[in-house]
């Protein structure tokens, strides 16, 4: 996991560098900072529309895990968005925008699928949990005794 991060932090300064060398470093700052607000408008749409779309299906009766799973995807646009950086701004916009949060909702479902099974039996395994419900108000009870040492 470091070593990913250290090549995201490497590759966000290569971008950097790149465009200020390109177009100079206060224009820059502009375009990181447009495109902080257009990303945040962006997700903010796109997080409302989710919601919606949850609160929608969730009414109808119906299982919502694609809306869930478009409000993640959503939520990590908008964070990815406020990241400062050209890296992290591309693949934030690409998870804003529904076709390729489609694209990429499929896929980590499809891998989430494969991790973990989901519907399938316990292949006949059943698990008895022998317990004892235990009252939490002792207000009825006599304290416990209590020990008494002799020093003697």
């Amino acid at each position: 996991m470091a070593v990913v991060f250290l090549l995201y932090l490497v590759a966000e300064v290569a971008a950097v560098w790149a465009v200020a060398s390109l177009i100079g470093f206060l224009p820059t700052l502009g375009v990181l900072l447009a495109g902080a607000f257009l990303g945040s408008w962006l997700a903010r749409r796109e997080g409302g529309k989710a919601a919606r779309a949850f609160m929608t299906t969730a009414r109808s009766g119906r299982s919502p895990h694609a809306e869930i799973t478009n409000g993640m995807l959503v939520g990590l646009g908008g964070l990815l968005i406020l990241i400062p950086g050209f890296v992290s701004d591309v693949f934030g916009l690409l998870l804003l925008l529904p076709p390729t949060r489609a694209v990429v909702r499929k896929a980590w479902v499809r891998r989430i699928e494969k991790r973990a099974p989901i519907g399938y039996p316990a292949q006949g395994r059943v698990i008895v949990v022998d317990s004892e419900v235990v009252s939490e108000n002792r207000g009825d009870q006599d304290p416990p005794p209590r020990m008494i040492i002799d020093s003697q």
